[in-house]
């Protein structure tokens, strides 16, 4: 299967590409420079692999929660460039790509997901490893106060880790973890390459979907609408 990934749902830029076997991937952290960034590092990836655009199977849309300009920039990025070379979209969470990262160490169980949505708030996520090794949620992400997490159970707080850049940015969530999250992860925001069996698998279950019907899930309902074609 061969997969294009992007995400800019958070600080970072990220842009991944798999031919087969092999994840060819571009990821710099630069505020602000989304727009800049990702077209040349789409390019950079289709280059070394050597492939065109109407040889993938699907684009992966990390497809957020996370900020709304940087959702938009790679949603429309994502649909322009499916319609152009008539591919699908397979948007998955952002937040279960950075559980991803984290899950490669066998020694932890689950990952608390939480990046920055401003107004004190974080978007939250919880994941576990599945049966096919792909993160599965403990419960549906959300909007969160800095308050104590009701879904965990302290009982496997010690295979327990925090993720995301949401921890630093509130110190009052990361208070009211203790005793139900063992430590805090260096991982802060998603990488393009952990996009990729996430896609993999929900293109696999049948859940790729046409350009036109992108929804990025911006869990905030004032701003939830469909991006169009070519909006920067």
């Amino acid at each position: 299967m061969n997969f294009l990934a992007i995400d800019t749902s958070s600080l970072a830029c990220s842009v991944a590409l798999r031919a087969g076997d092999v994840v060819i991937e571009r990821h710099e952290e630069q505020a602000k420079e989304h727009t800049r960034l990702l077209t040349p590092m789409i390019r950079d990836v289709l280059t070394e692999s050597g492939m065109n655009l109407p040889q993938l199977d699907a684009i992966v849309l990390g497809n957020g929660p996370g900020s709304f300009i940087g959702m938009r920039i790679a949603a429309s990025v994502a649909q322009g460039l499916a319609h152009g070379a008539g591919l699908s979209i397979v948007p998955v969470s952002s937040l279960a790509a950075v559980a991803a990262e984290v899950l490669e160490d066998a020694a932890i169980a689950e990952v608390v997901v939480a990046q920055d949505a401003h107004m004190t708030e974080v978007y939250l996520g919880a994941f576990r490893r599945g049966p096919d090794g792909v993160p599965e949620p403990l419960f549906p992400e959300r909007l969160h106060a800095q308050t104590v997490i009701e879904e965990l159970e302290p009982g496997t707080a010690d295979r327990r880790v925090a993720a995301g850049f949401g921890w630093q940015r509130y110190p009052g969530l990361a208070a009211a973890k203790e005793g139900l999250i063992g430590q805090l992860s260096a991982v802060l925001h998603p990488r393009a390459r952990f996009l990729i069996p996430l896609g993999a698998a929900a293109w696999q279950a049948g859940e790729a979907i046409q350009p036109g019907d992108l929804v990025p899930a911006y869990l905030r309902s004032k701003v939830a609408e469909k991006p169009s074609v070519g909006t920067t």
